[in-house]
């Protein structure tokens, strides 16, 4: 009688908030995110082609074509153990939390709060800078298009005019991402058409326009390799990995919409997947139809007036008017990245804050009432965003250093919660999506790969380097985690003394309610069993 009078005054949650109740958090998004658009988040948020014209200049000074079309080839297999491993631990625990929640359940109790505490910060910091990555990358593509327009290419942009733009744009994603959750989900269905023909016209149309004279034979185009930045052909072939891995970096984006997203146990990790699926083919495919239609000057193309090597491939190959036309477009899919980028990490500094380890967490964790989204975390985010870009007043260097930040802060928050599954002792029970018996050598090429790469990262772009051109990656990732494990050990206000993983956010209402319904008090229990560790 209880129990019937207590459904009529409070209807039964649906599966996703049932799931999320278990793990200990209340249901405060609306989840508006069909299974299509959540892929969508994913797969704009990767963003192909913008993201292939930030980092083009990683993979053709270090091998050319020959880097374009193979590096590619060899990275995706790897790219895919990662989401694969990522996709089993949020189809078990899909919550906004992700990474850190994952570690904290599977860790060992001796040390599952500092490595959450690490793993959260690295996700903040990976997210932040790619953010700041994707902004500051889509401001030199508007000076390009400025140089495409102007009839001897020689428009110069100071690094005040850079800012300037970098400000408009981020503080124009911050209104953008400020939106309701309904108006944001509906977004994704326009954002993954203009990335879809953006593909499609990159690798059909290009190669029909370009001129004879521009137009590569297939030993140039699969074969040639050009290396002129003075590392040994076989290093130089791994730097050039840097380019697939960025591109194909966000994958863990609909991870953080888990609170938001129908049917999430499944849909998130089918996002994760096919997100790099179809990421893997269409980079691909814009690749080997550069490599055949870049012309054979690379380093005519990468000293180019444009500053652009993908910008001067179009000029060459489609004339002012068309390669300006596309050139656009591109930044508008640019933008379309930024913005996504902005919206995935509110939600992980939400759930961060949710949990008490951000600075000004009780003023982070607020949901707006007129858009139900966490509008605070945006705009903190926003200006952490505006700081970064400070950076391009140190060097050119300093501010390209964000780029492979954004690849290897991801990479130790990547590591963790995998590494953790099976170095410790835990009864780990999957979702609805699961390896089985591939689960662990999966895992383990997956954490190899990355800690290989998190090393080559840190090397400078030439052997012969300055202090002006050194790489500043560990520098500045070095400093970011420096900081936070500091502040965890500081001496009485250190999060040691404080943090303790996620906390149930479960008001004393709902909790009753579920214990009064056995079934959800046993599907309860059984959670916590899945996920609690036995010892090490």
């Amino acid at each position: 009688m209880r129990a019937s009078a207590i459904s009529e005054l409070h209807p039964q949650p649906s599966a996703d908030e049932t799931t999320l109740i278990e793990l200990g958090y209340k249901q405060e998004f609306h989840r508006e995110f069909t299974p299509l658009e959540v892929f969508g988040v994913a797969f704009s948020f990767i963003g192909v082609v913008p993201s292939i014209v930030s980092v083009l200049f990683y993979a053709m000074p270090n091998g050319g074509p020959f880097a374009m079309v193979w590096g590619w080839t060899i990275a995706c297999p790897f790219i895919m153990c990662i989401g694969l491993a990522m996709a089993e631990l949020a189809s078990a625990a899909p919550t906004s939390g992700g990474l850190y929640y994952w570690t904290y359940s599977l860790a060992s109790p001796r040390c599952r709060n500092l490595l959450s505490w690490i793993v959260g910060y690295s996700n903040t910091i990976e997210i932040i800078t790619g953010v700041a990555s994707v902004n500051w990358a889509c401001a030199i593509q508007i000076t390009a298009a400025i140089r495409i327009a102007s009839s001897d290419q020689t428009y110069a942009t100071t690094n005040k005019q850079l800012y300037g733009i970098y400000t408009a744009l981020v503080l124009s994603n911050a209104i953008l991402v400020s939106f309701g959750t309904k108006v944001l989900a509906r977004l994704q269905r326009l954002y993954m058409l203009v990335n879809v023909c953006l593909c499609f016209i990159i690798i059909i149309a290009l190669p029909i326009a370009t001129p004879p004279e521009y137009r590569n034979s297939a030993s140039f185009a699969l074969g040639e390799f050009t290396n002129l930045a003075g590392w040994p052909s076989g290093f130089a072939f791994i730097l050039s990995l840097m380019a697939p891995l960025y591109t194909i970096g966000g994958y863990d984006a609909s991870v953080h919409m888990s609170e938001e997203a129908s049917n999430a146990a499944t849909a998130i990790p089918w996002a994760i997947i096919n997100s790099i699926v179809v990421s893997a083919i269409l980079g691909w495919g814009i690749n080997v139809s550069l490599a055949f239609c870049m012309g054979t000057d690379v380093g005519g193309i990468l000293s180019s007036p444009i500053g652009q090597p993908m910008a001067q491939i179009l000029y060459s190959s489609l004339g002012q008017r068309a390669a300006l036309a596309l050139w656009c477009l591109i930044i508008s899919a640019e933008y379309i990245v930024a913005s996504n980028s902005l919206l995935v990490g509110s939600r992980q500094t939400f759930a961060f804050a949710r949990d008490g380890a951000l600075p000004f967490s009780r003023y982070l964790y607020r949901i707006n009432r007129y858009t139900g989204t966490p509008v605070n975390t945006v705009w903190f985010e926003a200006i952490c965003i505006l700081a970064i870009g400070l950076l391009a007043f140190v060097s050119t260097e300093a501010i390209n250093a964000v780029f492979t930040i954004a690849v290897t802060a991801s990479y130790v928050a990547f590591i963790t919660p995998i590494a953790t599954r099976f170095a410790f002792k835990n009864d780990f029970k999957p979702g609805p999506f699961h390896l089985g018996k591939f689960s662990f050598p999966v895992a383990l090429i997956a954490v190899l790969w990355m800690v290989f790469m998190i090393i080559v990262f840190f090397f400078p772009a030439t052997p012969q380097t300055t202090t002006q051109q050194m790489n500043y990656t560990v520098v500045v990732l070095g400093g970011f985690m420096f900081l936070a494990i500091s502040w965890y050990y500081c001496p009485v206000y250190g999060g040691v003394h404080w943090f303790n993983g996620p906390i149930s956010n479960l008001t004393p209402a709902i909790k009753d309610e579920n214990r009064d319904e056995d079934s959800m008090s046993g599907k309860k229990e059984q959670r916590n069993a899945d996920l609690s560790v036995l010892g090490v």
